[in-house]
């Protein structure tokens, strides 16, 4: 079975993010897709995030439709012993989630990373960056304004094509799919779904209407805890 993993902060989950699901569902003919809230972000340590139950909560709402979609607890807090944390929290690293994931999954399933092309801009920077190429195919939803050429950059050095070999791609859109030793991409396009996470704080912390963003449970979750107010 080909099997997506998902994840992020989802602070809030909105609807770009199951736009990018849907989309990898099809063109990747994925059984399943694992929903992945980071209890940590490396990228985003010093940023507050809502607790952690609030984001799992909201992910398990947002995809409760859809049989495929498949709410994950993988990088959940540390239990907690008489009070106190076991181990402390650590930054929740991607290739560290792919090979807990791999361990429950049979060898013959196919792994696929679902990620946005902003964070994938950064993904050299990410750890092991180039292991995690080895261990799953990529699918990564577009942008306006990034180019093939942008994509192939964007990879680990050990990895990326040489200059003049991505040359004559910076004119051409980021889709299709992009297969080069040791890395494949699977990119989507723009998905026409424009939800900005720091627009949706901000319009719930000035009380407006947040349907245009959000699927309806999700949105009523967060006015019944009063997030982000």
């Amino acid at each position: 079975m080909n099997i997506g993993l998902f994840g992020g902060t989802f602070d809030p989950v909105h609807r770009g993010h199951l736009a990018l699901a849907r989309a990898a569902l099809e063109r990747c003919k994925l059984g399943r897709i694992y929903f992945v809230p980071a209890n940590v972000p490396p990228h985003k340590q010093r940023q507050p995030l809502s607790p952690f139950l609030h984001r799992f909560t909201m992910v398990a709402l947002a995809t409760a439709e859809e049989k495929a979609f498949v709410p994950s607890l993988l990088e959940a807090p540390e239990e907690t012993e008489f009070g106190r944390k076991v181990r402390g929290d650590k930054p929740n690293y991607t290739i560290d989630t792919v090979r807990r994931l791999k361990q429950s999954l049979k060898s013959s399933d196919k792994l696929f990373l679902l990620i946005g092309m902003d964070a994938f801009a950064d993904i050299a920077t990410w750890h092991e960056a180039e292991v995690l190429f080895r261990e799953c195919e990529f699918v990564v939803a577009g942008r306006p304004g990034y180019s093939l050429a942008d994509v192939a950059n964007a990879l680990p050095e050990s990895l990326r094509p040489r200059a003049e070999v991505t040359k004559p791609f910076h004119k051409q859109p980021a889709t299709g799919d992009l297969v080069l030793p040791g890395v494949t991409i699977h990119l989507l396009g723009d998905l026409k779904q424009p939800a900005s996470a720091t627009a949706i704080r901000e319009a719930a912390a000035a009380g407006k209407p947040l349907g245009r963003f959000l699927d309806a449970p999700v949105a009523e979750y967060i006015r019944k805890m009063g997030l982000y107010k």
